[in-house]
């Protein structure tokens, strides 16, 4: 086996398992150590891998995008957390956009039940989580189904969500970084993200620390866009407090 093809089944495993780790790789390929740490420094230089403690994992791209069921068994304790430290900042909205993901899903059954909401969302899980509660109105945006991550998009979806005007937006993403901003891998995605961005007031961020520096196809917005960035203790406080002087809070829980 070449280096490419090396390369090309480090990257495949990655994608498959979720993460790769350096001595089993070693193993398996029956090369030295060193010798994995230097094909992952170069997949992470090509933006394909973030590298790890011991090893690294897989950077959604044009070519690969984890689906829904994949995003619910990872960092859920944290994402539970920044779910319900986002819920909080509702404020005064009435009007409220959710966004695709896991993440988000876990914001729309951390938001209260006890006063009226009106929810505008493209994801179908967040509807479903959503449409037994009595004072909120679901609203869900029309448009092609993605099957891996069952949320609407393309123009029925966009030019929908065009007509409203939004109290806040929780918006998630599959990379954030302060030169590249916010992406995503598909651009239909994207389009409904840029128009919830354009449509809210005020729009807040959720993600786990391992967005952070990831940067995927196409850029919906940039950091400076939200009045509060939400994510976990995993972002060292350093970086949090380099996204915080470019416009949001962060708030790290």
């Amino acid at each position: 086996m070449d280096t490419e093809e090396r390369r090309r089944g480090i990257l495949d495993t990655a994608r498959r398992d979720g993460s790769v780790d350096v001595n089993r790789l070693a193993d398996r390929f029956r090369v030295a150590k060193e010798t994995i740490r230097r094909d992952l420094h170069t997949l992470e230089e090509h933006g394909l891998v973030r590298r790890t403690h011991g090893g690294a994992y897989p950077v959604e791209s044009a070519g690969f995008e984890t689906t829904l069921a994949t995003r619910t068994t990872r960092h859920v304790p944290q994402k539970s957390r920044i779910a319900a430290a986002a819920a909080d900042l509702l404020g005064d909205a009435e009007t409220v956009f959710v966004d695709e993901g896991f993440t988000p899903q876990l914001v729309a059954e951390a938001l209260p039940r006890d006063r009226p909401l009106t929810v505008v969302t493209a994801s179908l899980a967040v509807a479903t989580v959503l449409a037994d509660a009595e004072q909120t109105a679901v609203l869900l945006l029309g448009g092609r189904v993605r099957g891996g991550t069952l949320a609407t998009v393309d123009h029925w979806a966009t030019r929908m969500l065009a007509g409203f005007v939004i109290d806040l937006a929780y918006v998630g993403a599959n990379g954030i970084s302060r030169e590249y901003g916010l992406t995503t891998p598909d651009p239909a995605v994207s389009e409904v993200k840029a128009q919830a961005m354009r449509s809210a007031r005020r729009r807040i961020f959720t993600g786990v620390h391992t967005k952070f520096g990831a940067v995927s196809f196409c850029r919906f917005a940039e950091v400076g866009d939200f009045e509060t960035v939400v994510t976990d203790a995993g972002l060292p406080s350093a970086e949090a407090q380099r996204y915080s002087l470019m416009g949001p809070q962060v708030i790290r829980v």
